[in-house]
């Protein structure tokens, strides 16, 4: 069964469980080849000597679009690109990070692990195929069947499976091996279920830096450096480009709004002349979901719809045929096919209010002219140049590394990927599609992203600390505070101030409450602290708080001890797959990858414009 594994040439479905398997021979088809003279050994970084080529990490891009294609049936924008760029090269450091370890822990896989796990393991993907299920679950023999088949051979699955086998067989040795010390004992176990079980119900007092008559603090710079050195990672900053956007937007007008409404008063004229309702449906509602039913809505309760939709549906007898209704998404034919009390078994056909054709065709031809004046060029000019021959407002917007770029409250696509592509300070862009506009950008500045520097962040960190000393300062007032309230009521020395108890509902010691703050000082006093006493001050959100615990009621232990083995079984799923994720991002962060994909991509972007 091995070699008849290996001999095969071709894949089927299930092959695109392997991540990137035969990626030189997708390099070679998929046409990225031709985009630049550069090499299969062109590298775009090192992994402890070990290099990523570029066609490797080309070709797994390649494989995640056509499988996003594939699920949403959309074009990929630059930013679906970059994001899929990102997931591909994260991958590949990874997979490679896990073979080096292999071959440090000696881990390895034989070909009796591989046939055993095909026979016996199916991959996920096999198991979800309706050609092996029966009755709507998988059948183990239809697979095994399968298997032993003369397609299997001849189709190439079974050198598929055995790449599959060879890369999980050793992943789930090594990750067995990291879990291995995984274990909860009894104690820790019924402690966890009291951190969710255990509640406390407070009244509290919060004490916040406003209410200090002397605010006056003092941080040196050697606090701010200190601060600085412990929390490098937090001062990381993505890159920052600021770029001149022109817009044409798909804008509607009121002739747009007139032809939509006299489309919906065809389509239903068409219906009170004989015409089914449901053929309609089918053939012009643009909401293509329901129309694929007919115009089927489903039976449902009050409140599934927008108000206005639901007036008009609910004022209508069965099998009743409405007027024209408008809601935000456009016009709508209404009929009603059932009624039982507040359920309606509805249909409608949508006609939404978009640009009629001549005004579609107006607006592709302005930012066709756009593209033409202004669109991938290096000529700054150029680009001003056509935003007043146009009539166009210029905008200047900034953009952040890895985020799509909103403005005016709508997203544009692309720019933002486009901006941090290796494209030089000056250059304009193509021209960007999307539903509402075109878009074209020009690169004003960019900055790189990185650590920031001490000198830019200085300031940031003063006030942190600043608030931080405030905050302390207002311990020796909740300790009086404390102390009268012990000898009247809380209520009684806060009224004595001018401040106002809080009383909080009931919360366990992983919730958040609001004022206490969530895994802060006082949430762990209001479980320790005696019931009916008035202790504190505790750390809370930027505030000191004094309380008093009214109520606390303790998890049940027979009921835990009902549901000990199911608890135990959980938490040591979630505590291997924990010491799993933390053992891969140890792995990542004990390396130094050198990334050099920024400095190859605009090298080919200069070979490809040359």
């Amino acid at each position: 069964m091995l070699q008849s594994m290996r001999s095969a040439a071709k894949y089927i479905w299930i092959i695109l469980i392997v991540a990137f398997v035969g990626s030189f021979l997708l390099y070679e088809t998929s046409g990225l080849a031709g985009r630049a003279p550069v090499t299969t050994t062109t590298s775009i970084a090192t992994v402890n000597g070990e290099e990523i080529l570029l066609t490797t990490w080309q070709n797994a891009v390649t494989a995640l679009e056509q499988e996003r294609s594939q699920q949403t049936g959309n074009a990929i924008t630059l930013d679906e690109r970059q994001q899929l760029e990102e997931r591909a090269f994260n991958e590949l450091v990874t997979e490679l990070l896990l073979q080096q370890e292999y071959k440090r822990r000696g881990i390895t896989v034989t070909d009796d692990e591989i046939l055993q796990a095909a026979r016996l393991a199916p991959p996920p993907q096999a198991m979800q195929s309706p050609d092996l299920q029966t009755d709507g679950k998988f059948d183990i023999q239809k697979y095994q069947r399968f298997l032993a088949s003369p397609l299997a051979r001849q189709s190439g699955a079974l050198a598929g499976l055995e790449a599959y086998y060879r890369n999980e067989i050793p992943k789930q040795k090594l990750f067995d091996q990291v879990a291995s010390g995984a274990y909860i004992s009894d104690e820790r176990l019924w402690q966890v279920y009291r951190d969710r079980r255990d509640s406390a119900t407070v009244s509290y007092v919060v004490l916040s830096p406003a209410t200090l008559t002397d605010t006056a603090v003092t941080v040196t710079d050697a606090e701010i450096s200190a601060f600085y050195e412990r929390n490098k990672k937090r001062f990381e900053r993505p890159g920052r480009a600021v770029v001149s956007l022109l817009t044409v937007p798909r804008a509607v007008t009121a002739a747009d709004s007139a032809d939509a409404k006299s489309r919906i008063e065809a389509l239903r004229a068409e219906i009170v002349g004989g015409a089914k309702f449901e053929d309609v449906a089918t053939r012009s509602s643009t909401d293509s979901i329901s129309a694929a039913n007919g115009g089927s809505l489903g039976k449902g309760p009050k409140g599934r719809f927008t108000p206005k939709f639901e007036d008009a549906a609910y004022a209508l007898k069965v099998g009743e045929l409405s007027q024209p209704v408008l809601t935000p998404f456009g016009w709508h034919l209404i009929r009603v096919d059932a009624k039982a009390g507040d359920t309606l078994d509805l249909r409608h056909i949508l006609v939404t209010i978009g640009q009629s054709d001549s005004s579609a065709t107006r607006t592709d031809r302005r930012a066709d002219s756009l593209a033409a004046k202004a669109g991938n060029q290096e000529d700054a000019k150029a680009f001003d140049d056509a935003a007043k021959q146009l009539g166009l407002t210029m905008a200047n917007v900034v953009v952040i590394e890895k985020e799509p770029l909103s403005f005016a409250g709508r997203y544009v696509p692309s720019v933002s990927a486009w901006a941090f592509s290796g494209v030089r300070a000056g250059e304009s862009s193509d021209l960007f599609d999307s539903p509402d506009a075109y878009y074209i950008a020009r690169l004003d500045s960019l900055t790189k992203g990185g650590q920031a520097p001490l000198g830019e962040v200085k300031e940031d960190i003063r006030r942190r600390l600043s608030r931080d000393k405030r905050v302390e300062k207002l311990r020796p007032i909740g300790e009086q505070l404390a102390q009268a309230a012990k000898s009247s009521s809380l209520e009684a020395a806060a009224a004595q101030r001018n401040l106002q108890v809080e009383k909080s509902a009931p919360f366990t010691r992983v919730d958040a409450v609001p004022g206490l703050g969530q895994f802060s000082p006082a949430i762990g006093a209001a479980f320790a602290a005696p019931v009916g006493q008035v202790a504190g001050p505790f750390n809370a959100v930027d505030a000191m708080v004094v309380m008093r615990v009214d109520v606390r009621t303790d998890a049940n232990r027979q009921a835990f001890e009902a549901e000990k083995s199911i608890q135990r079984q959980q938490y040591l799923q979630s505590a291997r797959q924990q010491k799993v994720d933390e053992f891969l991002t140890n792995l990542r962060e004990s390396v130094k990858v050198d990334d050099r994909r920024s400095e190859v991509l605009s090298a080919l972007r200069r070979q490809s414009d040359s």
